[in-house]
């Protein structure tokens, strides 16, 4: 009888665990990982168009013929 009661309480102390706090919702997440990934294209587009235009500012070689 007292294994019956060991095991009640054991899994009455499992059941209130798993019922506690389960921290943030999925919501905030999702919306701080949209941000970083907006911030993230942003700066690689930045990052694009400076490449773009120190390329187009190297003279062209000229064939000397």
């Amino acid at each position: 009888m007292s294994v019956l009661i060991y095991l009640h309480v054991a899994l009455r102390a499992r059941l209130a665990e798993l019922r506690g706090d389960r921290g943030d919702s999925p919501v905030p997440t999702a919306v701080i990982i949209f941000g970083l990934v907006a911030v993230a294209m942003a700066v690689t587009g930045a990052a694009l168009a400076a490449a773009n235009d120190w390329m187009d500012n190297i003279p062209k070689h000229q064939d000397p013929k």
